[in-house]
């Protein structure tokens, strides 16, 4: 594809525009169960014109643009005001939870450069259940990800298993609050007493969960404690763009005082341009997202925000009921929030899933891992609640006509012929092979995904990633023509 010779009209623009959405999922109609937080049209439209707004303002230097300084302050005072932090808790604006994370890991490892010189290979250690970004932030940081098991009924952090992986290299202890799997909050006041007994820093990552939890305690949830009130609480992460409903991407990162903050900031004058010096990842930045999480939380207010937690609280307690009472599945874990997900030990969750679709309703597989079992997830949100009912009724359709369908016959196969490899093993002809099983052609997705979620579900882990990789690869690619 080439840029135009002649510009095109505004309207074809926005035409061109409109067509690309044509696959994509409908999240505007609710019945969509995870990726999107609706807080309905109204606050939409001052979010977008606030985003909008200041779009073209940089973030890079706040003494060019002391709005998005003043915003930024504002919108981390809010958040760590949420979290029960004091006057010494400082934070910053990032572009969302994998930003904020991986700013809590640098700051860990530089502070042990400092304070435990001795450590030249730094460790974290992660329960099963933290969030995939934590082993990103490993990956381009250079810190080690020990992963421990979580407790396999409740699917909340192993405490002791965490104390046993400590080793003279260990830099930070994480928590969730909320897991995003399962929506549970791990043991966060056990954590922080570890973390206080070994010296060591401690990051809950609250980004799915830590803004809405405190409505959810408020509502008379019984909500264990997770934020800066826990001592050995060092830093939390808290999006904004999921459950305080700000435009993507709205995330802060928090800390305890300052003198672990700076341990995140990069600062560079070694070369002939102007000095650079950043408190996050980016340099340059619309302060767009900024202004839509401060208009945001300003327009939505605490009172807004009790009102959907109390909406959002009750469709949970409703479906958490339904599955209950449904025989076929099973709730992994008791959710402490408005997310969860449910197995089968009868049916494939995977062929509930294509169902659910073709009755126009998107809900999230997830492939089995350690202690968790494949299984659905569900994001409860605003905009669904209304759905609720309908939802629980095809659901139990679905799981019914995913019944009659072959299911685990692929997994036997995928094991046999490709379990022994390693990722190095994955050729082109192997990785066509797999595909072929699991009925993709060329770069495109099939109709129905329960095959592939079976291939991947029946994959070691590490040929399970190589393959994810192999095909995003491929998904990025010019277009043959246009």
């Amino acid at each position: 594809m080439q840029i135009p010779k002649r510009g095109w009209s505004r309207e074809q623009v926005f035409e061109q525009l409109e067509r690309f959405r044509e696959n994509d999922t409908p999240w505007r109609e609710g019945r969509t169960w995870a990726y999107v937080y609706d807080p309905g049209r109204e606050a939409e439209g001052v979010i977008k014109d606030a985003f909008v707004s200041y779009l073209s303002e940089n973030g890079l230097d706040p003494t060019a643009f002391p709005s998005a300084l003043q915003m930024e302050n504002d919108v981390v005072s809010m958040a760590a005001r949420h979290l029960n932090g004091d006057a010494d808790v400082v934070g910053n604006f990032t572009s969302g939870g994998t930003e904020s994370i991986m700013l809590a890991v640098k700051a860990a490892r530089d502070w042990a450069r400092e304070h435990r010189r001795g450590i030249h290979e730094p460790e974290m250690i992660l329960p099963e259940t933290a969030h995939a970004a934590f082993q990103k932030a490993a990956s381009y940081l250079g810190v080690k990800p020990i992963i421990v098991s979580a407790d396999p009924d409740s699917f909340r952090a192993d405490v002791n298993a965490v104390r046993d992986a400590i080793t003279d290299n260990t830099v930070l202890l994480v928590g969730s609050a909320i897991s995003y799997a399962h929506g549970v909050v791990d043991p966060i006041r056990e954590l922080g007493q570890l973390a206080q007994e070994r010296d060591l820093l401690l990051h809950v990552d609250g980004c799915m969960g830590g803004f809405l939890l405190q409505y959810f305690a408020r509502l008379g949830a019984p909500v264990p404690d997770y934020d800066f009130r826990v001592p050995g609480v060092t830093s939390i992460s808290m999006d904004l763009h999921k459950y305080a409903f700000a435009a993507k991407g709205a995330s802060t990162i928090l800390y305890r005082d300052k003198k672990l903050r700076k341990y995140q900031m990069y600062a560079c004058s070694n070369w002939t341009g102007y000095t650079v010096i950043n408190p996050t990842v980016q340099s340059t930045k619309s302060a767009g997202p900024i202004a839509g999480a401060w208009a945001a939380m300003h327009f939505i207010g605490d009172d807004g925000y009790l009102e959907i937690t109390r909406a959002v609280k009750d469709a949970t307690d409703e479906i958490v009921a339904a599955v209950d009472a449904a025989p076929d599945l099973r709730l992994l874990g008791r959710p402490d929030m408005n997310l969860l997900s449910f197995a089968s030990d009868s049916v494939s969750v995977f062929h509930i899933a294509d169902e659910m679709k073709e009755h126009n309703w998107y809900v999230q597989p997830q492939l089995a891992y350690g202690s968790s079992p494949e299984n659905i997830h569900l994001s409860i949100n605003p905009e669904s609640v209304r759905w609720v009912d309908a939802m629980l009724a095809d659901l139990h359709e679905c799981t019914e006509k995913a019944r009659l369908l072959p299911s685990g016959e692929l997994a036997p196969k995928i094991q046999e012929a490709f379990g022994h490899l390693s990722p190095e093993d994955l050729t082109e002809d192997v990785y066509q092979g797999l595909l072929a099983m699991a009925g993709i052609q060329g770069s495109g997705l099939p109709g129905r995904m329960a095959e592939i979620n079976e291939v991947l579900n029946a994959l070691p882990v590490p040929l399970r990633e190589r393959l994810l990789v192999e095909y995003l690869n491929e998904l990025f690619r010019q277009p043959e023509s246009g």
